[in-house]
């Protein structure tokens, strides 16, 4: 709802009537809280303001303010609390899980579907379609969207968790919340992520199976790209087919092997956010968008959290040079509809990219087509295939241009997949695969020894894999009982690990295997968890 920019029509200072009025009001909407909580949600002598305003959809909405934040909205005579009263009051609202990319989407306003829940041990909140939900981020129950349930959790269930879950009504960092003091969700950790009902001896939980399903689940895939460009395969709204689709857009922190410079990262994440925002945001009935709308309240909510988008600090220096550039690419169309003033006319949704990501089996497909297209199949020996100058150029080293002729099926199908460039593919429940340069790292335990003389635990490359460290540490911190600290992992850029007193690998191995559902390849150092004491 207020995923764009909102019209205030009033904002007036509400009157001694109106605030009891609200304070009953308020009563009745959230009967879990005590008149101490009301009265310090809508007090008696702070300045309270009543906002009416049009969301851009036209919908009547008013805003209660109090110290500068929007504390609760109305909207047809249903009261709704914001994100800065639910991080007051965490518990107000039954609250449902989802994954840290998905927030992204939720910004954009999506509504939150199904196979995007991550599913606790201990079940689902119980829930009737219409009820008022808040949602929050894996690892911290801090809310970052308020929603009402399309279904009832039974429904849910029944349907195998498809489907539209939650209508969006207010995220974090939408324009609602950009009204007030733009601070971020406090970390609060999680209630007892364990079932209540835990067969210890058995090692199984005592919930309802249909809730250990593979909606929770994180895949990874190898891939292999194809020019150092990623695809775009999001959003489904339009068809501009290739637009660009990497952790640059998808918030996940900068490739830490990454050797560009400066400038080349913040052309790369100039064009990408750019690409994106045609992609996910644009529709044609926006234009003609002014150019200084297009970077203001599209492109820069599209940069990935922790990392900035400056133009000035790009090799184009000013947003109308890289629109030229965009124009020159025809992707766009760019006229001075008034004087001084800029707005892109057109947009060619189907402009196609240079790179796209290729699995192995596209890669032998294509060459096996191109080799048959070509005759270039050897026809006294099926085994062997010709090379053509493009083939020689591809994959032949300069001493070998004159001298190799041919190559059996199986060299030349290596020596393709040998020059392409590595990339991965990282899959969250209810989302497009993120793609990202390189081989992925796999999660590193390792046990350490203090000057003290006491083990501690350290786990790195979390980040890869959609992990926030601190989220990760506030879990083991309750978990485990014990001290956590989070620092700079040595000789990584930007890259930072947890360290956890005491050898907490068991308690390690069950948060990513169990419950964040990491496949076991991927995770090394298992092995260090403390072995059971052999009974006398």
């Amino acid at each position: 709802m207020f995923a764009k920019a909102f019209r205030v029509k009033s904002n007036t200072a509400i009157k001694g009537s109106d605030r009891r009025k609200l304070r009953a009001d308020v009563t009745t909407a959230f009967p879990t809280l005590g008149t101490d909580q009301v009265s310090a949600l809508v007090p008696g002598k702070e300045e309270l303001n009543t906002v009416k305003l049009y969301a851009h959809r036209g919908d009547a909405v008013t805003v209660y303010v109090c110290g500068g934040n929007p504390i609760l909205f109305e909207l047809e005579k249903n009261l709704y609390p914001t994100v800065y009263t639910l991080w007051s009051y965490p518990d107000l609202l039954p609250t449902f899980t989802t994954w840290p990319l998905v927030l992204e989407k939720l910004v954009g306003g999506a509504d939150l579907m199904l196979p995007g829940l991550m599913v606790p041990p201990a079940g689902l909140p119980q829930v009737q379609k219409g009820d008022l939900c808040a949602i929050a981020l894996v690892g911290n129950r801090a809310p970052v969207a308020v929603g009402v349930a399309a279904m009832s959790t039974a429904e849910m269930l029944t349907s195998g968790l498809k489907g539209r879950g939650f209508s969006v009504l207010h995220t974090y960092r939408d324009h609602l919340w950009r009204s007030g003091d733009k601070s971020s969700p406090p970390s609060l950790a999680p209630l007892a992520l364990d079932p209540p009902d835990l067969n210890e001896e058995k090692g199984s939980v005592l919930a309802d199976p249909a809730l250990q399903q593979d909606v929770r689940r994180l895949t990874l895939e190898g891939e292999d790209e194809a020019s150092g460009e990623v695809q775009q395969r999001m959003c489904g709204e339009k068809s501009l087919s290739e637009a660009s689709e990497d952790p640059g857009v998808r918030g996940l922190n900068p490739d830490p092997t990454d050797s560009k410079t400066l400038q080349e990262q913040m052309d790369e994440l100039l064009q990408r956010c750019f690409l994106h925002t045609l992609k996910c945001q644009v529709k044609k009935a926006d234009l003609p968008l002014l150019t200084s709308t297009l970077l203001g309240s599209h492109m820069f909510s599209c940069c990935p959290e922790g990392r900035q988008l400056d133009v000035k600090k790009s090799s184009y220096k000013k947003l109308s040079k890289f629109l030229q550039q965009m124009q020159q690419e025809q992707i766009i169309q760019v006229e001075e509809l008034s004087r001084g003033v800029e707005s892109i006319v057109a947009v060619d949704w189907k402009h196609p990219r240079k790179g796209s990501v290729l699995e192995g089996a596209e890669v032998r497909m294509i060459i096996i087509n191109y080799a048959k297209k070509n005759d270039l199949v050897d026809a006294d020996n099926k085994n062997l295939v010709k090379l053509d100058p493009i083939l020689c150029d591809c994959i032949l080293e300069k001493n070998e241009q004159h001298t190799v002729m041919k190559l059996p099926w199986d060299s030349l199908l290596t020596r393709c997949l040998e020059r392409l460039q590595p990339a991965y593919q990282v899959t969250f429940p209810g989302q497009e695969p993120i793609m990202k340069k390189g081989k992925i790292c796999p999660i590193d335990i390792t046990l350490a020894q203090r000057a003290s003389n006491k083990k501690v635990t350290v786990v790195r490359n979390l980040e890869a894999y959609g992990l926030d460290p601190y989220s990760v540490a506030a879990v083991l911190q309750q978990r485990c009982q014990a001290s956590t600290t989070v620092a700079p992992a040595p000789g990584a850029k930007d890259g930072l690990q947890v360290q956890i007193q005491g050898n907490q690998v068991h308690h390690l191995s069950r948060l990513l295997l169990e419950d964040y559902q990491l496949p076991r390849k991927h995770i090394q150092g298992l092995e260090k968890a403390p072995k059971p004491s052999k009974k006398k």
